[in-house]
């Protein structure tokens, strides 16, 4: 009798632990949502496509050196809590730290967390108090226009590291607001979870020169 292929999530193979895990923070959010808006309410029919494939699809561009990630407004753990729970058995030496400002969904995440088994750090503060990270990557769904994002991803990453920014079917116009006051380079990748949506893959952030 041959063995069940292992389970995969954005297209990529996991362990029938991790897959479990997935599934386990998808019923804590939907639980959790009942009291606090982690997700709207119209996602949550299809909250495995939506957020967690959406999440986990980031995790494929984290550089294989990589060993510290920040996600920026981490809301329902999305990408941050799923990019941890794909680390620890993809890539077990990476630190992954959720910044969440509102107190009531930072202890949702701490709570995932410990149902989880996650090692992670949860940062219940704004993103503009916070020192630098030197991160190697930083994340952030559904956050803010890009312009912004690019600001605390120049803070937060280290000089080699990359920002990962998914962003719906305007992400061309956000990408031509953003060059007018950043230089950076971008690789866009097209979605898993939406077809026209993008991941935009970013590195090398400055500002632009002003004429």
């Amino acid at each position: 009798m041959m063995e069940a292929a292992d389970p995969s999530v954005a297209d990529m193979s996991v362990s029938r632990e991790t897959f479990a895990a997935l599934q386990k923070l998808e019923h804590l959010v939907r639980r959790w949502t009942e009291a606090v808006s982690l997700v709207s309410k119209a996602s949550l029919s299809d909250l495995w496509a939506r957020h967690i494939v959406d999440s986990a699809q980031l995790f494929t561009f984290c550089p294989q050196e990589a060993r510290r990630w920040l996600d920026i407004g981490s809301g329902g753990g999305f990408p941050g809590i799923v990019v941890a729970v794909l680390a620890r058995e993809k890539l077990p030496g990476l630190r992954v730290t959720l910044v969440e400002s509102d107190l009531r969904k930072a202890t949702f995440l701490r709570q995932a967390a410990q149902a989880l088994g996650l090692d992670v750090a949860v940062r219940s503060s704004r993103i503009e108090s916070l020192a630098p990270e030197t991160a190697d990557v930083v994340s952030a769904r559904a956050l803010a226009a890009l312009p912004e994002l690019l600001g605390y991803a120049q803070r937060h990453l280290k000089e080699s590291g990359v920002a990962l920014f998914p962003k719906g079917a305007r992400f061309a116009e956000e990408l031509a607001e953003a060059r007018k006051s950043w230089t950076f380079d971008v690789d866009i990748q097209p979605s898993l979870s939406e077809p026209e949506a993008a991941i935009l893959v970013i590195r090398k952030i400055h500002r632009a020169k002003q004429d």
